[in-house]
């Protein structure tokens, strides 16, 4: 059975996680509004989804 011959310090065990770059999020333009949201998703602004409207848009008082 293999056994450690010291500690492993926590600042060498933090060292293997330090290079970790979280990926850049992908944004695609909606056909409708032409704002920028994430991929298959329905748009906040004008609530379609693969051009049908799916979340009606609240109005204005």
């Amino acid at each position: 059975m293999a056994v450690q011959k010291s500690k492993t310090s926590k600042q060498r065990t933090n060292t293997r996680f330090a290079n970790f770059k979280a990926p850049s999020v992908t944004l695609v333009e909606c056909p409708q509004c032409h704002e920028y949201t994430m991929p298959h998703t329905v748009c906040k602004n004008c609530g379609y989804y693969n051009g049908k409207e799916v979340k009606a848009k609240k109005a204005d008082n």
